[in-house]
């Protein structure tokens, strides 16, 4: 504890700065180096993003491209969604290098397993979205679409809508997470917590419909998952306040 504080109150604010650069500039280079090492896979990406909506069409249909540039764009916005994807565990070791010295030793015991469980969850809900919901989505969508209609979305706008429900899918599967660690740090009460179950489903079932298309298949198929995803919080965070509550006070100083 004593050694911590000295170490930070031995860093003028330049260094702070310096070493705040330094970091970022790494993780700008994980991300370049990563972008540069998966530019080859460039047109399999694209096709292993299309492939759900691609296998909803018809036989022999394909995507358009209202935009001139899309065609660049759209395997672009796939490249470096990739990379991010792949540096993101060296983009959170970096951050950590730059904010461990500021932690004792018992936080950074609490921090590694956070990071590791947010970055696990984050993968589920992206792998969840990819091959449960949209598969289910884009036939869904595919078989309502009347005859007279030519179902063939743009690049762009479906490029977009895949990263969109990417992100809003990852975000929600944090939801354990996020509730241990209000739990854990005592920001709301474990009582409360299991409290706001009776409000849930109306929270849930809001944040489907903002975050997904304007079905009943794509809100359920979030909605759910949030549910149940909160109630694997609840147990989680019961379990960590009882050994929390079980350790010594010494440990918890």
């Amino acid at each position: 504890m004593t050694n911590n504080t000295e170490a930070l109150k031995s860093m003028s604010l330049t260094a702070h700065f310096l070493e705040l650069r330094k970091r970022i500039v790494l993780i700008l280079l994980g991300l370049i180096c990563c972008t540069i090492a998966l530019s080859p896979f460039t047109n399999t990406l694209f096709e292993y993003f299309s492939k759900p909506l691609m296998q909803a069409l018809p036989q022999g249909a394909q995507l358009l491209s209202v935009s001139v540039i899309a065609p660049v764009l759209g395997p672009l916005k796939i490249l470096l969604f990739c990379a991010f994807c792949l540096s993101l565990p060296f983009t959170v070791y970096q951050i950590w290098m730059f904010l461990s010295p500021a932690l004792f030793k018992k936080e950074k015991k609490f921090v590694i397993p956070l990071v590791i469980s947010s970055l696990l969850m984050f993968a589920s809900g992206v792998a969840y979205c990819y091959f449960v919901v949209f598969g289910f989505l884009f036939t869904f969508i595919a078989s309502f679409s009347p005859d007279a209609i030519n179902f063939a979305p743009d690049i762009d706008s479906y490029l977009s809508f895949v990263l969109h429900m990417f992100i809003a899918f990852g975000a929600t599967f944090e939801v354990p997470v996020a509730v241990t660690l209000l739990a854990s740090m005592n920001v709301v009460s474990l009582e409360k917590l299991k409290k706001f179950r009776r409000y849930l489903i109306v929270v849930a079932f809001a944040i489907a419909a903002v975050l997904t298309p304007p079905d009943i298949a794509s809100q359920l198929l979030l909605a759910l998952p949030i549910i149940i995803l909160y109630e694997v919080g609840i147990v989680i965070a019961t379990i960590f306040c009882r050994r929390k509550e079980s350790l010594p006070k010494e440990d918890l100083a």
